[in-house]
């Protein structure tokens, strides 16, 4: 299965509202994992576009190295509300050095996910799942926060999750 059939290039990206938007300009980022690396505060809305239900995840996201080859693993946990019922989630990923500071993301598996570009400050990519299509695109806002919106699509699917990722121990972080 091919890994992604969209990478970063000019464009447009789904509004929070799942249509095409002009693209927003994000904060350059010369290396994706220096930037990253550290723990995150995590919020995260979970849109149901096909049924109108909404979800929410809040928690933490912790980028640490991982020797010799400079990658990173990532580790979010946290709480997730959907139909008024809470939950502990978790996930995990493997960010690793693809060169010019770009990285591949992987999933915990080896799998390959996404590559991640962040040089021009925003990243469009895409992820084919059995009959879903992830398509997201990342965008840094400043020194010490991001988002990512996914937009899947399918048969069965037919979300839009908006992550807000603020760096704890800045000033930007919330209170």
């Amino acid at each position: 299965m091919d890994t992604h059939d969209e990478t970063t290039r000019p464009g447009s990206a789904p509004s929070s509202r799942g249509r095409t938007a002009a693209r927003e300009h994000g904060c350059p980022v010369p290396d994706a994992l220096a930037y990253l690396a550290g723990a995150w505060h995590v919020e995260r809305v979970v849109r149901d576009l096909a049924g109108g239900a909404e979800g929410r995840f809040t928690g933490r996201a912790d980028f640490t190295a991982e020797p010799p080859h400079g990658a990173l693993r990532h580790v979010e946990q946290g709480a997730f509300t959907w139909g008024g019922v809470t939950r502990p989630a978790s996930r995990e990923h493997r960010f690793e050095p693809a060169g010019d500071g770009t990285a591949l993301v992987r999933f915990p598996d080896g799998r390959p996910f996404h590559p991640l570009d962040l040089r021009t400050g925003t990243c469009v990519v895409g992820h084919p799942c059995a009959a879903d299509h992830y398509r997201g695109e990342f965008t840094v806002l400043g020194e010490d926060r991001w988002r990512v919106v996914w937009r899947v699509s399918g048969p069965v699917k037919d979300l839009l999750l908006t992550t807000v990722h603020s760096r704890i121990g800045a000033a930007s972080e919330p209170v």
